[in-house]
């Protein structure tokens, strides 16, 4: 399988950043979302990919603010997001369908409610709408916009970062609730995810998702409302150890009537980086 790597150059608050893509395959237009996490980038979207670009083209996209290159110091904001999202299938991709996973999920409910007819069938892997600090404190706190910006600084804010970005946080992390198996997050592939967080700026969009500044929604109702008026089908698949606070969110919204729903393997959020070959059995299921 051959993938084929470009860069997209784009402009956020008068900053410019260039913003990178994988295509691969033939066949209808896949737009493929990773979760825009403090150790995610298109890369874990990859294994998946090839296994759908038998019949797809499939073209994995970064989010503005994450990806692996380096990224300038901006107060990134949802509409940042929205607006990526928008050029993506204007202009971009032109998608038949859209792959989108945790919070990029959120982000094309909100474009399909916005914009009817303007996706395709959505396919959502372990959608989120809420950060992970609201998670867990079951609200948004006004500390968490100063938490946010307290990384901002170039020598205090990025030795805050590293606080909570060092190797036995993001060990902590993958095994909590990213990975299923911990023999799967190998030496090798923490490496990667390290260098992910290390490159430069990286900080400043992590941490505002971190302490949802970057959340789609504000609460479960508007994200269920917008699912409500997306005019399109939504299938969502899980992993079958999804946490349970994330899960509560996957279970209200499967309760629609118009979504789909398929749990998957035995993985946790990143099911699908961690069993691509099921998650690809189950989206050409939906997709055919």
């Amino acid at each position: 399988m051959t993938f084929s790597d470009e860069t997209i150059e784009w402009e956020a608050d008068g900053r410019k950043l260039r913003i990178g893509l994988t295509r691969a395959g033939t066949g209808p237009r896949l737009l493929m979302l990773p979760a825009p996490s403090s150790i995610s980038t298109r890369a874990e979207l990859r294994p998946l990919q090839g296994r759908l670009a038998d019949r797809y083209t499939c073209i994995a996209a970064d989010l503005p603010g994450f990806g692996e290159g380096p990224k300038p110091k901006i107060d990134w904001r949802p509409d940042h997001l929205r607006s990526w999202i928008s050029l993506l299938l204007r202009d971009i991709v032109k998608p038949d369908a859209i792959v989108a996973a945790g919070h990029a999920a959120g982000y094309v409910i909100d474009h399909a409610a916005r914009h009817p007819g303007g996706t395709g069938p959505l396919l959502l892997l372990s959608p989120t709408w809420r950060g992970p600090l609201p998670t867990m404190a079951g609200k948004r706190l006004p500390i968490f916009g100063a938490m946010a910006r307290a990384v901002d600084p170039p020598v205090a804010g990025a030795a805050f970062y590293r606080l909570n970005v060092n190797g036995p946080v993001i060990r902590m992390m993958a095994r909590g609730h990213v990975y299923g198996d911990p023999a799967w997050f190998t030496p090798e592939r923490m490496a990667e995810k390290r260098k992910v967080t290390e490159s430069p700026g990286a900080r400043h969009a992590s941490f505002r998702f971190v302490t949802g500044e970057l959340d789609p929604f504000t609460s479960r109702e508007d994200f269920l409302a917008a699912a409500s008026q997306a005019s399109t089908r939504i299938n969502v698949l899980y992993g079958a150890r999804t946490p349970r606070k994330t899960m509560a969110e996957i279970a209200a919204l499967n309760a629609l009537p118009h979504v789909t729903s398929l749990s998957v393997a035995q993985g946790k959020l990143s099911f699908y980086e961690e069993h691509p070959d099921q998650t690809a059995e189950g989206l050409l299921g939906l997709l055919t």
